[in-house]
């Protein structure tokens, strides 16, 4: 008879310890490159989009007038109370010399009050007796309006909401409603919508483009196809800021381009093509186009030649065998692609800067603009993470319904 073994219970321990080892060993050995990605990107990414909800800027300068004003109803202008630990905050203000920053955050919330903060700050510092309250709406009369007041205390507190409305052109009325903000300032909903479209444009010009190629290089000789992927590859051997200022030098008005169209009497002056939308998306298509073939590519090539060569024997013709057999079967291959380009085309901001005119800019600029002129860090938290939740929902909405784990990149 058959004698069946079981693993007694020492040896399942010397299994499970052998297992555990090995785990320990791979996770020593990916241990450091783990620890790079942490510090050098996780961390400073999870820091840059607190900011789009953490903001104690005003909690720190202004404490007195903070704590003063947890106990006002909004209803009407505070007290002598809180006026009182305003003058007394504006004071430590002055002295710290930080006016400049509590006039820019207030500045946010309430456009062109930035100086007249600064000059309460001043007249603050000079007061020495009560009543504050008649003095500070003497110094200005905004201090007399219940607006200010209610900004005061929403800024107070160290998390808000306010750059994430800003960034979908909302804000919260005095009432605490939310409420788009004034047509005037109703310009990041814009940028957003240029972003999507402007990517989407790309992705599918891109689309147009790069599965023909694929299909011609999936089929060709080794040798010619080997040759023709050295040239779709040459453009990664060169820097972005290289490829996009080759295009800034062709189509510029008296460019290589528009002396050809003149040459050929297309046109009769120099067409607009620089600083223009048309600029923008052929630089980015020129840019992108590799990474929307490559994926395509990789899948073209595991499709197995005897496909197609059984849906012409069972009496489909050329169209039907490709859209019934072959197209259903480079999905993954699109989806990733599209996907990618897709992804990429949301974060360009060299490209936009140099070839698009001033209604071309993307998201990214006004990020880059945020953070590099106004100093506003909480500003472009709220419009990464925008960016950053467009990504998340692409990406899941890939996974559900083609699979990450169909993704071939060659």
């Amino acid at each position: 008879m058959a004698q069946t073994f079981t693993a007694g219970p020492e040896l399942r321990r010397q299994f499970a310890a052998a297992d555990r080892r090995g785990h320990f060993r791979a996770l020593l050995l990916i241990l450091p490159l783990l620890l790079f990605v942490l510090v050098t990107f996780a961390a400073p990414v999870v820091l840059l989009l607190t900011r789009a909800v953490y903001d104690p800027g005003i909690a720190r300068t202004l404490p007195g007038t903070v704590a003063a004003l947890r106990g006002w109803d909004g209803k009407d202008t505070p007290g002598e109370t809180v006026y009182a630990a305003l003058v007394k905050d504006f004071k430590k203000v002055s002295e710290d010399n930080t006016a400049a920053f509590v006039g820019k955050r207030l500045n946010y919330e309430i456009p062109a009050v930035r100086s007249k903060v600064i000059a309460s700050v001043t007249k603050a510092a000079e007061m020495t007796a009560p009543p504050y309250k008649e003095q500070m709406i003497g110094a200005d009369k905004i201090w007399g309006d219940r607006l200010i007041w209610v900004k005061i205390k929403r800024a107070g507190e160290p998390f808000t909401d306010f750059y994430v409305l800003r960034s979908l052109d909302l804000e919260r009325t005095v009432d605490g409603n939310i409420a788009p903000v004034v047509k005037s300032q109703a310009v990041y909903v814009t940028v957003l919508k240029r972003t999507f479209y402007i990517s989407t444009l790309v992705t599918l010009i891109t689309l147009v483009l790069a599965y023909p190629v694929a299909f011609m290089l999936a089929h060709a000789p080794q040798r010619l196809s080997n040759i023709l992927l050295i040239f779709i590859l040459i453009p990664f051997w060169t820097s972005l800021l290289v490829r996009t200022t080759a295009w800034f030098v062709l189509l510029q008005d008296n460019g290589p381009i528009n002396d050809l169209i003149q040459f050929l009497n297309l046109a009769d002056a120099p067409l607009k093509l620089i600083f223009s939308r048309f600029g923008t998306v052929t630089a980015m298509v020129h840019i992108q186009l590799p990474f929307t073939l490559l994926p395509i590519y990789g899948v073209m090539k595991g499709i197995s030649p005897s496909y197609m060569r059984a849906a012409r024997s069972l009496g489909g013709g050329p169209f039907y065998s490709f859209a019934r057999v072959y197209l259903p079967l480079t999905l993954p291959g699109i989806g990733a692609g599209c996907l990618l380009t897709f992804i990429l085309s949301l974060g360009y901001y060299i490209t936009p800067a140099l070839v698009g005119g001033a209604a071309d800019q993307m998201v990214s600029g006004v990020i880059a603009s945020a953070m590099n002129q106004e100093n506003n860090w909480g500003k472009a938290s709220a419009l990464s993470a925008i960016l950053l939740l467009a990504t998340m929902v692409l990406f899941f909405v890939y996974n559900r319904l083609v699979g990450i784990d169909k993704v071939k990149l060659g």
